[in-house]
């Protein structure tokens, strides 16, 4: 039987649970907290290598990481002695999707849509490790207006408060991908209910399992999987394979 570890992102916690379940191989699974994605994309590397480091590799096969690129975050990770496997996708919603392609087709069918899953809504409050490592706290925009205004004029307070803080002005429509994990209907009501006070359109759709259930199966094609040889580290790309590997 094979065993792999697999280090990934809280958010896939309910869908990477369900898969190992199902999976024919022994699989052991750590989750990093979700909120990586929303610091320095150097520091969620350092994290996720760190993690990778800690593996006992004589126990395992390979590592398999429940990440996308997510802004370069995966990219320039290092595989140790064992193989390390990623899927080929921009960011977790390709994951729930279950293909990049039905993630583009729905996403270009659907501009200025804001996704929803039950790991986004349980995870939505960072730790506050997180809190402090992130982008908008490091550099002051998710300080109160008067903080603004005191350090850096009112005019820049204004236009900081009215772009730079608002996060979410180019979205239209709350869509909850629902994936067959939740243990109720609570995540979508909360999901439904927050386009509703935004003044947003709603809409559920069935997620798909499959990619996940692929990468804890083994089951890795070239066109959505990427395994890392040892001593090699993934790269971005700007093709359709989406990343790649060079040289350590």
């Amino acid at each position: 039987m094979k065993r792999f570890r697999v280090i990934s992102c809280s958010v896939f916690r309910r869908e990477m649970a369900e898969a190992a379940r199902r999976s024919p191989c022994h699989i052991d699974l750590t989750f990093l907290p979700k909120g990586l994605h929303e610091i320095d994309c150097s520091l969620m590397r350092k994290r996720i290598q760190e993690e990778i480091n800690d593996v006992d590799e004589a126990d395992y096969d390979a590592i398999l990481l429940g990440y996308g690129v997510c802004n370069n975050g995966s990219t320039g990770l290092t595989a140790g002695t064992i193989p390390l496997v990623i899927s080929r996708a921009h960011d977790c919603i390709t994951l729930l999707m279950g293909s990049k392609e039905r993630y583009l087709d729905y996403f270009q069918e659907n501009p200025g849509v804001y996704f929803k899953s039950s790991g986004w809504i349980e995870g939505s409050r960072n730790s506050d490790e997180i809190n402090q490592l992130s982008i908008s706290t490091r550099n002051g925009l998710n300080a109160s207006y008067e903080e603004m205004v005191e350090k850096y004029g009112e005019e820049n307070a204004r236009y900081l408060q009215s772009t730079l803080t608002d996060q979410t002005r180019h979205y239209g429509q709350i869509t909850f991908i629902e994936m067959g994990v939740e243990p109720d209907d609570r995540f979508e009501h909360q999901a439904r209910k927050e386009a509703e006070q935004r003044g947003w359109r709603f809409e559920k759709m069935r997620g798909n399992l499959s990619l996940i259930q692929r990468l804890l199966n083994g089951d890795w094609n070239e066109r959505d999987f990427l395994v890392v040889p040892p001593g090699r580290s993934t790269d971005a790309s700007y093709g359709e394979d989406i990343i790649t590997t060079k040289q350590s």
